[in-house]
């Protein structure tokens, strides 16, 4: 039985899937999961025939019912012949809070299942959208935060795509009706402990009954609020892009003459691409005063999930956590790569120069030469282009290499003599002379042929 709403539903559908050739849909059994599953299939065989369609069920194991959920899910599935496939994952809640938790879990599954070609679809809703925006309005976010969920939105590198945030649970529910759907509840959505449900059931009734147009309203507002924060990237995106540098890191100097509000947007918006949690206006005045202007000898950070904020050099940089690695000593067949420890990189030995500036030419070990790397540069060293040995925090000032990266930089030694830190200097004792075999010494940040840099690393030239 087709209806009017039926036809609302596929002319958003041929919008917004225009170009998708492949979906994947998450499917939780619930209302709203049930239909948007239904019309898409209903849709692929009324005018998508061309169009890939599979479900995917999330099993969180947070509920005792979550395995007959499960098979009600593979089940509906079966009977409208759409692929069906149950995930399992772990919810740790001890960092985050529940609802958090299970939500990053949930979409760390649908990024591992995920096929390169296919488009991420899920069930929210009108209603959903206002209990987002009112979340928001809690935290007090700004602008980003209360433009609430986007219809379609990038989600690693694919497009994750919300088809029904313009139709209310009420829609949802006579669609349902009309088309004799079955679906599951879940007892903890009932459960107002949790905010969601707190707003979903004590706060955003009593408000529709006042307006009842008053979630078209809202959404309205957030869809604004969308539109006022992508006109601010498209004016402040370029700036940003010229006060970073190659390596990530935010120059401080031309923020000082900026107003404080344009200064914070900016902010703002290099953390974001730096992958940074957005962070309080609380947050951004302690990362400026306390980190950007801070004494030009101090070595300040800031810890804004999942990220420290450092400066170095009249810079700021976003550091993921890291540990010192100046106890690791391993022996290397220079034959072979050599995996780094704790992501540190590889090393790897090539024929010809590398265009990448991470290589070194070296001798070749001699007979009886162990090959190690080390970390952690200690005393006093003679390094190829200067005129004198240096102390080893000179040399790393000297080079640009910043503080929080010093003990994991890898170090080549033939027995106790070091030869190079690949990629940033080669000692006097490691030159390759002129009538001498050469090694290229190698580090990549991911794995030897893709040539991926380390992007918080400052060196100069070799």
């Amino acid at each position: 039985m087709n209806t009017a709403f039926d036809a609302q539903l596929f002319a958003t559908f041929r919008r917004v899937f225009s170009t998708q050739r492949a979906l994947l849909a998450g499917l939780s059994g619930g209302l709203d999961s049930t239909v948007l599953l239904h019309v898409l299939r209903q849709w692929q065989i009324t005018e998508r025939a061309d169009l890939r369609l599979r479900a995917v069920y999330i099993h969180h194991g947070l509920n005792p019912l979550a395995d007959s959920w499960t098979e009600h899910c593979r089940a509906f599935c079966e009977a409208h012949s759409v692929p069906f496939q149950m995930c399992p994952v772990q919810v740790d809640p001890r960092q985050k809070g529940i609802e958090a938790a299970a939500r990053d879990a949930r979409y760390q599954a649908f990024r591992d299942i995920i096929a390169p070609d296919e488009a991420l679809v899920t069930a929210q809703h009108l209603d959903d959208q206002s209990e987002t925006f009112f979340l928001a309005l809690k935290r007090g976010s700004g602008p980003a935060g209360l433009s609430a969920m986007a219809e379609q939105t990038d989600f690693s590198g694919h497009s994750l795509i919300r088809p029904l945030l313009s139709f209310s649970r009420v829609q949802l529910e006579h669609y349902a009706d009309i088309h004799h759907l079955t679906w599951v509840e879940d007892d903890s959505n009932g459960d107002t402990r949790y905010d969601r449900n707190f707003l979903r059931h004590c706060v955003l009734p009593h408000l529709n009954t006042r307006w009842p147009h008053f979630a078209h309203a809202v959404s309205r507002s957030a869809s604004l609020c969308a539109e006022q924060e992508a006109l601010l990237d498209e004016l402040l995106l370029p700036e940003v892009a010229q006060l970073t540098d190659s390596h990530h890191g935010l120059s401080v100097s031309p923020l000082l003459v900026m107003s404080a509000m344009k200064r914070n947007a900016i902010l703002r918006r290099w953390l974001d691409q730096c992958g940074a949690l957005m962070p309080s206006q609380h947050q951004l005045a302690l990362i400026w005063q306390e980190v950007a202007l801070a004494k030009p000898d101090a070595e300040p950070g800031y810890f804004v999930k999942p990220l420290t904020i450092r400066r170095y050099q009249g810079k700021l940089f976003a550091v993921d956590k890291t540990t010192g690695l100046s106890d690791y000593c391993l022996p290397w067949d220079i034959s072979s790569v050599l995996t780094l420890p704790d992501d540190a990189g590889y090393l790897c030995v090539t024929e010809t120069p590398d265009l990448t500036d991470l290589f070194s030419i070296v001798r070749p070990p001699k007979a009886g030469e162990l090959v190690t790397v080390r970390f952690g540069l200690q005393g006093n060293h003679h390094i190829s282009g200067r005129d004198r040995r240096r102390s080893a925090k000179k040399l790393w000032q000297e080079l640009n290499v910043a503080p929080w990266l010093r003990d994991r930089t890898p170090l080549l030694w033939y027995n106790d003599t070091l030869i190079a830190a690949p990629g940033i200097f080669v000692t006097r004792e490691g030159e390759a002379k002129a009538d001498e075999a050469k090694l290229y010494v190698k580090r990549t940040k991911n794995n030897p042929a893709g040539g991926v840099v380390d992007r918080f690393r400052t060196v100069s030239d070799q």
